[in-house]
């Protein structure tokens, strides 16, 4: 008696071959969505510590002390990997054109490519390059420059180092230094109000050798909120250092002869601009110090041969 056979058993078979047939492409997908996603995970990592290598080879550089670039290369390549096994390398250091290139490399291992008959891991590689100068030109967050005398009195005109404040005094104001020798000759003492970028804008853009516009005189630049000071207490800004003034009050001018970095500690102006007071009456004052610093931010420009007043500017490049 012949055997009646359903439809469904005939199927089983047929399923089988099916499900064998596709299995090797099903492992190749999840050597590409795995393995490839672990290479590119391993490539994250080897760029972030090549980032961080070349920035750190930069800001020490920056400060004068470069020591070791390769060491400190290798040594901020290890912490940013999960495997901790990366090789970083200087691929390009010139410290006189201030410019660092670092290649970082590792190794990926794969789980499903051996199956396909590749190999069991993959070397990957990442690039970064930084540069570093001292700023040529940018955007002050407070519109004011201070004189190349104040900053020489208090540095002794070598790269700043102490942390104890001074006041510094607006120029032709009680209490403001008389003139005094500059780079370019003698030039007013204390320190004098920007035009600002904008009416609304409470910052001053510039450049090395720019004559810059006055404002207001004693006046704090208009544009400029009692808020935009509130917000700069006990920090760190760029601000220009004039070598070269003419005029007086809201018709004079000054000269750009570089940026330095000045910690505000107090000010006491018109108004409502008071905080940390160093001075009373009518006298218009500023308090704080000069200190190295390095800014990682986009907000200035920098060049080598710019003049080194303290501040030194570094980013990553192409």
């Amino acid at each position: 008696m012949q055997r009646l056979i359903r439809p469904e058993e005939r199927e089983r078979g047929a399923a089988a071959v099916v499900v064998a047939l596709l299995m090797v492409p099903l492992i190749g997908f999840a050597a590409i969505s795995i393995d490839v996603a672990a290479m590119y995970a391993e490539r994250q990592q080897l760029q972030t510590g090549a980032d961080a290598a070349v920035l750190a080879i930069a800001q020490d550089c920056a400060r004068e002390a470069c020591g070791d670039p390769a060491q400190t290369a290798q040594e901020l390549a290890v912490p940013n990997s999960n495997d901790g096994d990366p090789t970083a390398t200087l691929a390009h250091f010139d410290p006189t054109v201030g410019r660092v290139t670092v290649d970082n490399q590792g190794t990926s291992e794969h789980w499903f490519a051996p199956v396909l008959g590749q190999e069991d891991s993959a070397v990957v590689s990442a690039r970064s390059s930084a540069g570093w100068g001292y700023p040529s030109g940018g955007t002050a967050m407070l519109p004011l420059a201070l004189s190349y005398c104040e900053w020489e009195s208090q540095t002794g005109g070598g790269l700043p180092s102490g942390t104890t404040p001074r006041t510094i005094y607006l120029s032709g104001t009680s209490g403001a230094a008389t003139p005094c020798p500059g780079p370019s000759g003698n030039v007013p003492g204390g320190f004098g109000w920007l035009k600002t970028d904008g009416s609304t804008s409470c910052n001053a853009t510039s450049v090395i050798l720019q004559t810059l516009l006055t404002d207001t005189g004693v006046s704090v630049s208009s544009g400029c909120t009692p808020e935009d000071f509130v917000a700069l207490h006990d920090t760190t800004v760029l601000l220009p250092i004039f070598d070269k003034s003419t005029g007086t009050g809201s018709s004079a001018t000054y000269r750009v002869y570089g940026y330095a970095a000045f910690r505000l500690t107090g000010y006491s102006f018109n108004g409502s601009y008071k905080w940390n007071a160093p001075c009373s009456g009518d006298a218009r004052c500023i308090r704080g110090y000069f200190t190295q610093f390095v800014d990682l931010s986009d907000a200035f420009d920098y060049s080598m041969t710019a003049p080194r007043l303290g501040a030194a500017v570094i980013s990553l490049t192409e």
